[in-house]
């Protein structure tokens, strides 16, 4: 139980720890955010593309 306190007090009074909490929290997000995109491209696969439209992965088909 003392490590976890341990962990727990690095994390949020060392600046290394804020550092990688933050950091964790960006690529939390982006891991999400790519992984919704793809299921968002999948369900929509037949949508016919217009002048104005832009695609996350670059595929111009």
């Amino acid at each position: 139980m003392q490590a976890i306190g341990d962990f727990f007090t690095w994390l949020f009074n060392d600046r290394m720890g804020v550092i990688c909490l933050i950091v964790g929290g960006i690529v939390l997000c982006l891991l999400i955010a790519l992984l919704m995109e793809r299921k968002t491209k999948k369900r929509y696969f037949n949508h016919e593309k217009s002048e104005g439209d832009w695609d996350l992965f670059g595929e111009d088909e």
